[in-house]
């Protein structure tokens, strides 16, 4: 959540997230802190570098949280949460990433401990994180699917 707070200050949003109003803001900034701007000497390129850097993980961090990003893959997060089989779960401070059997991982954001908590303590997870999770906090894909064949 706290990274969530950073990229959305960073990039001046408040509320819901629009791709287009996103897009110009992502070129705003590029254009202002772009590395090439400053000469290498100057005190500032070093800054230009490191913050073009935090534009680009923030840029790319959005637009995978966007209601766009999540309509446009709704069939494919709607078949790997109805196939099931969770085989990892970290949670970190508000921060639940569940892995399915695919490799699929999803973050979600937001997630009180006492929810974690009921999570990881049903014996039906899947089916808790379909009603209480999935679809409740701001999520993101953050892992892809395994589509490495394994040898025979």
């Amino acid at each position: 959540m706290k990274r969530l707070n950073e990229y959305k200050k960073l990039f001046a949003i408040e509320g819901n997230l629009d791709l287009k109003d996103l897009k110009v803001k992502y070129r705003d900034l590029v254009k202002e802190w772009h590395p090439d701007k400053f000469q290498a000497n100057d005190e500032k390129a070093l800054e230009a570098e490191e913050m073009s850097t935090k534009i680009i993980d923030a840029y790319h961090f959005l637009v995978s949280i966007a209601p766009e990003t999540h309509l446009k893959n709704k069939a494919e997060y709607q078949e790997t949460i109805d196939k099931g089989g969770i085989t990892n779960i970290i949670y970190k401070g508000t921060l639940l990433e569940i892995t399915f059997i695919d490799g699929t991982a999803f973050e979600c954001f937001g997630v009180p401990k006492s929810v974690y908590l009921k999570f990881i303590n049903s014996d039906k997870q899947v089916r808790f994180a379909k009603r209480n999770i999935f679809g409740t906090y701001t999520f993101r894909k953050s892992k892809k699917a395994n589509t490495a064949e394994t040898p025979a």
